[in-house]
């Protein structure tokens, strides 16, 4: 892939760099996405199984389907994407990593530095107590309950909850300082996540999107590489990578 001359300045530059990522990241690695043809919303309605009423309602059968999503993300591999993004990590003086994806991939893949801005399906939680469970057989398929009585839930944010304060505050202030902010497969669609790429522009940040096909907030972007993202992310790399070496 051709990188413009703009944006490889801009990186050559960058002291602080930002990405968003969403589920067409994770969809690379086989990992269904909920929005595309054939994704895990066909199957079930949203409302029936990620809200807090639901699990309230009928807590064996939502968990049964987390655990269901556990054992296939068990199987499922970091793709070049996550990999190239831990390599960012490396490259920049700062780098921040923001994820709606709950698959736990990116840190799989090696990187540190990871704001989960939904959750992490790998994390579990009281409800009563708020004592954390990390450890969960998947072949448990009957909800689990605490010690202290309490139903102990997916560490997600479910429909109809707010995203976590301290997450998103840092997101946001990420967005702000970044020189620059990618943001890579993710639809635009999901609020607040979706208002990052056009804070970071509106503060000055040079903002990329990568992604398999336009968004709704293509045109406001500064660029747009339209393709896969772990192949696109992987050329980058090594691209700065050699650029970096010749420079010095």
């Amino acid at each position: 892939m051709e990188f413009s001359d703009e944006l490889i300045s801009h990186l050559l530059k960058a002291r602080t760099v930002s990405a968003l990522t969403g589920a067409g990241v994770s969809a690379e690695s086989g990992v269904p996405t909920f929005r595309d043809p054939g994704g895990i919303w066909e199957k079930f309605r949203p409302e029936q199984l990620a809200n807090f009423e639901a699990f309230m309602s009928d807590p064996d059968f939502v968990w049964s389907w987390y655990q269901h999503r556990r054992e296939i993300m068990r199987d499922v591999k970091p793709n070049p994407g996550h990999i190239a993004l831990a390599e960012m990590e490396k490259i920049f003086e700062k780098f921040y990593l923001i994820t709606q994806n709950i698959d736990n991939l990116h840190k799989r893949a090696g990187s540190k530095n990871i704001t989960e801005l939904h959750g992490n399906i790998e994390r579990n939680y009281c409800i009563k107590c708020r004592k954390q469970f990390n450890e969960v057989d998947v072949s448990q398929k009957k909800v689990l309950k605490c010690e202290c009585g309490g139903l102990i839930r997916p560490d997600v944010v479910w429909f109809g909850e707010m995203l976590p304060y301290d997450e998103l505050n840092f997101a946001e202030e990420c967005a702000k300082s970044s020189d620059v902010f990618f943001t890579i497969g993710t639809s635009a669609e999901v609020y607040p996540a979706a208002l990052l790429p056009l804070i970071a522009k509106q503060f000055g940040s040079y903002v990329v999107e990568i992604n398999t096909k336009p968004t709704v907030i293509s045109s406001d972007v500064d660029e747009v590489l339209v393709g896969k993202s772990g192949e696109i992310l992987k050329e980058l790399v090594n691209f700065l990578n050699v650029s970096i070496k010749s420079v010095k």
